[in-house]
């Protein structure tokens, strides 16, 4: 495979079949989704926090950037990272760019509201289309100031530099992202009143990362008390208010990356991928998606080091719904292309507002290659019918995850470029390095 380097770009990177079974361990960076949560936690508690093998990629150091530039130092050691958080409010009086990443966009503008001076938030041209008006009007609601530079309901917009926000109780309808509830969450403690969430169960979108943030601040010490519906679903927190004290956390690996390496192992007979440092039970939502792997036919299996998948003769196709994993729908939908018989993957309505439309970007792609696809707004159903092996050059759109996703098609399929390849950075930097071990294992 030619594999980009950090230091060396390229337009364009070629896809190798894997000719033999590989066997591999793999240690995808930390996780994304806890990275981001425990700086936000680690910046409003008092002191200083550590994190133990914190993810460092475009999302995550540019969040990092923005806390240092709004008063809270981050010192970066070989593989932690320390939070020394302001003693009292942020000092504000800052523009922060947070480029293509919504979860950190939408945690800034949560913290922005505590800063003494105004906060100009603002990211890329993809993330100013992306939904923020809910947030808007969430944070208003909890006292929060916050006004739009230029566009209503779009970003820049300038946070802070008024009144503390007070909290208290706050409903919430449907959201197009479950991240402004994850951001007022971690809040919620450094609020006079707390915050009473109450929720529609049926309405919440992304639960799983709402769950995700409620272990985190558990993990973290925070006091909260949680209800729920008969089936489980949440209906409110209540979040007291509470000091923060400055923490020590480890972060597990990125489940979300892993779950590539995982799916390559399922498409070739006989490969074994071992994910080491993930638990099996591991709180990350696209974790979760290991079963829709095993239900088409690969094997599972975990040990006291990590866990992994055997990849088996015969796949099979599926209907599942992914609401829990929607990131990890991507790849499912890549080996889905390569089983017997059609599979239709549900609960994708978030797909829609990332980095790119991906429901219709994996159409679009899935297409080119010859497999039959069907849509909706919140489902993809794929037919698999790889009839040619045309050489095929997939545009990812400046998408991270859809580049990974196509990467593990063309381990089976010949012919599979991509352009734009250093799109991974966005989350993991060394993707191309670590996906070569798949087909140099194979030699």
């Amino acid at each position: 495979m030619s594999a980009p380097s950090s230091t060396l770009p390229a337009e364009v990177v070629a896809i190798s079949q894997a000719r033999r079974p590989f066997h591999v361990t793999v240690e995808p960076p930390g996780s994304k989704s806890e990275t981001n949560r425990f700086l936000m936690l680690g910046a409003l508690s008092k002191g200083i926090s550590k994190l133990d093998s914190p993810l460092h990629a475009a999302d995550t150091d540019l969040f990092m950037d923005a806390l240092r530039a709004i008063g809270a130092p981050i010192d970066n050691g070989e593989s932690s990272v320390n939070i020394h958080a302001p003693d009292g409010r942020f000092a504000g009086d800052a523009t922060v760019h947070l480029g293509d990443g919504g979860t950190p966009t939408r945690f800034m503008m949560a913290i922005a509201t505590l800063a003494r001076k105004p906060v100009v938030i603002d990211g890329s041209a993809r993330m100013r289309e992306r939904p923020i008006a809910e947030g808007v009007e969430l944070l208003r609601a909890l006292g929060g100031k916050i006004e739009y530079v230029e566009e209503k309901d779009r970003l820049p917009v300038r946070v802070g530099g008024g009144r503390l926000p007070r909290g208290g109780a706050i409903e919430v309808g449907r959201t197009a992202s479950s991240q402004f509830i994850s951001a007022i969450l971690m809040l919620a403690p450094r609020l006079e009143r707390g915050i009473d969430l109450f929720v529609k169960p049926e309405s919440l979108t992304s639960a799983s990362y709402i769950e995700l943030t409620l272990h985190a601040m558990k993990k973290w010490g925070i006091p909260f008390d949680v209800f729920r519906d008969d089936g489980g679903r949440i209906t409110r927190v209540t979040v007291p208010h509470s000091e923060l004290t400055a923490q020590t956390i480890s972060i597990e690996p990125d489940a979300s990356s892993a779950v590539y390496f995982l799916g390559a192992a399922s498409i070739v007979r006989d490969a074994r991928v071992t994910i080491r440092g993930l638990p099996r039970l591991s709180r990350q939502p696209d974790a979760a998606c290991l079963p829709a792997f095993v239900s088409m036919g690969a094997h599972e299996w975990s040990g006291p080091t990590g866990m992994g998948l055997e990849g088996t003769a015969t796949l099979n196709g599926i209907d599942v719904d992914a609401s829990r994993w929607p990131d990890g729908a991507l790849c499912v939908a890549a080996v889905a292309s390569l089983a017997k018989g059609r599979t239709r993957i549900r609960g994708l309505e978030t797909l829609k507002v990332k980095e790119s439309n991906r429901v219709q970007v994996l159409a679009e792609e899935l297409t080119k290659m010859g497999c039959r696809i069907e849509t909706t707004d919140s489902t993809i159903t794929i037919d698999p019918d790889l009839m040619t092996a045309r050489p095929v050059l997939i545009d990812p759109r400046g998408d991270h995850r859809i580049a990974m996703t196509f990467a593990v098609l063309g381990l089976s399929r010949p012919g599979v470029s991509i352009s734009d390849p250093l799109c991974v950075s966005k989350s993991y930097p060394n993707f191309w390095r670590d996906f070569a071990l798949l087909t140099e294992a194979g030699r």
